[in-house]
């Protein structure tokens, strides 16, 4: 019978024990050298909350980094389906224990074009509006120049670093339509997560 390969040479046990260490050495370092995948939209499919009733609405939203401390830009979206009137005034309330530095300057609205699987979520069109940031940093105020149509997506954009502590933040969007009564009301909320 005719071998069809030629035969393998036999490895001693130490050179088997080097290829073996190299192999094992080589893929604990990997974990280090790689950074994470963070995702593009809103991080969970299933959300299980304590106290969930029929007020709470849940809204789109993507986030360049999940780390603590490290530089990310959050996109507050409010798709068509969200609001059912224009906006004249948007507030966003922030959790107390958010400690990242919020400034005004860091904060744009913007027009958006929504991404999948294959694009990302990016800005078209940056609008003009005045932000109003209260000294608790508890509170976005966002007076657009002229109030936000009820087609299309629009976000408020903002750039911070993330908190030192992990955790859940939810962020609470409230929303004043034009009219004689000036009532904010809600619209959802954004539940971001910070490993």
């Amino acid at each position: 019978m005719k071998r069809l390969f030629p035969p393998t040479p036999k490895l001693s046990a130490g050179v088997t024990a080097l290829i073996g260490c190299g192999i094992i050495g080589g893929a604990t370092l990997l974990p280090s050298l790689i950074k994470p995948a963070v995702a593009q939209n809103t991080p969970s499919l299933l959300e299980f909350r304590w106290d969930s009733d029929a007020g709470y609405r849940k809204l789109y939203f993507v986030q360049s980094s999940q780390r603590r401390s490290d530089r990310s830009e959050y996109y507050f979206m409010l798709r068509k389906k969200d609001r059912k009137t224009a906006i004249l005034k948007l507030s966003i309330t922030v959790p107390s224990y958010f400690d990242a530095k919020i400034r005004p300057e860091a904060l744009s609205l913007c027009k958006m074009k929504l991404g999948g699987v294959l694009a990302r979520s990016k800005c078209t069109e940056v609008l003009p509006a005045v932000f109003e940031v209260n000294e608790k940093q508890t509170a976005i105020e966002v007076f657009p120049d002229t109030p936000i149509p009820t087609g299309g997506t629009y976000a408020v954009v903002m750039n911070v670093f993330n908190p030192s502590q992990g955790g859940m933040f939810q962020f609470n969007a409230l929303a004043q339509a034009p009219g004689d009564v000036p009532i904010s009301g809600y619209l959802g909320s954004w539940l971001v997560d910070i490993d």
